[in-house]
């Protein structure tokens, strides 16, 4: 059996996921758009640039903030999924490119307001690229990079319905996928800071802050949301099942319904997370 490869920097990570994406990812907060907004006195005006954009995950809900959105990823497939939901959405300002981060210097999109990563900076060159936003920021401008956090949040109340089981879910990929899998997930940070903020502080950002938004205590997901969101990962992408793969999803969706017979699940993906740098409005550089 084929399995991925260790590398960080693999553009084809997400090959074959995109029509898993929106439909099994957790939502970010409700309140996002209104927190960048407040935060960052965004008026409608300036470029917004989203690093590993997805199928549009941050751009439909924060292009109203800008005048120009500039959607960046290396996967054809996410970029036409983009596209679609942008229309359904009615979203005209954006323009899709793609790349990977360590292309923006050569993008040529001119100055931005906002440099956004939806949970993807954790799989680039971060000191490098970093830089590179900086140059590309206008004075005042900001990186803000997105995720969803659990770790210390409040936690919200129980609805009654039990939690993905996660870890069994796990060890049932890395039996059928092996250790070239295991490998695969251990190595994303390997040679790079322990912290985005411990990054930040070592370019000429300075350092960062850190809000939150409150995140979706009430995201209640089926067995195929929960599907879903497993082939949307890197490492639990379709293609490396080859022809297991539907034997892999059987035992999945078996493994999923002994732990909720309802075949219902509570999807608290924790608070969403900014870690926000910003350039000097007195900035030459």
């Amino acid at each position: 059996m084929v399995t991925p490869s260790p590398s960080v920097f693999d553009p084809r990570a997400f090959e074959g996921t995109a029509e898993y994406y929106a439909a099994g990812r957790p939502a970010y907060s409700a309140e996002l758009a209104d927190t960048m907004a407040r935060e960052l006195s965004l008026d409608g005006t300036g470029q917004l640039l989203d690093v590993g954009c997805g199928p549009g995950v941050l751009v439909v809900p924060l292009a109203r903030l800008f005048g120009q959105v500039t959607a960046l990823d290396p996967e054809p497939g996410m970029l036409d999924a983009g596209q679609r939901r942008c229309q359904q959405a009615g979203v005209a300002n954006v323009r899709w490119v793609q790349g990977v981060a360590e292309d923006i210097a050569a993008l040529s999109c001119g100055s931005c307001r906002v440099v956004t990563f939806g949970q993807s900076f954790h799989r680039v060159r971060r000191l490098a690229v970093a830089e590179a936003v900086y140059d590309l920021l206008m004075p005042g401008g900001s990186l803000v990079l997105i995720s969803h956090h659990i770790d210390g949040r409040p936690r919200p109340a129980d609805p009654g319905y039990p939690q993905i089981p996660h870890a069994a879910v796990r060890k049932l990929i890395l039996d059928y996928l092996g250790e070239g899998t295991r490998h695969y997930l251990a190595t994303w940070d390997e040679g790079q800071p322990a912290r985005f903020e411990d990054t930040l502080s070592q370019t000429r950002f300075g350092g960062s802050r850190t809000i939150y938004a409150p995140g979706r205590p009430d995201l209640i997901c089926d067995i195929d949301t929960v599907v879903a969101g497993y082939f949307s990962l890197s490492y639990a992408a379709p293609r490396w099942f080859g022809t297991r793969r539907a034997d892999f999803e059987s035992d999945l969706r078996h493994l999923l319904r002994e732990h909720s017979p309802s075949g219902l699940f509570w999807d608290w993906p924790g608070d969403t997370e900014l870690v926000i740098a910003t350039k000097s409005k007195r900035s030459r550089d």
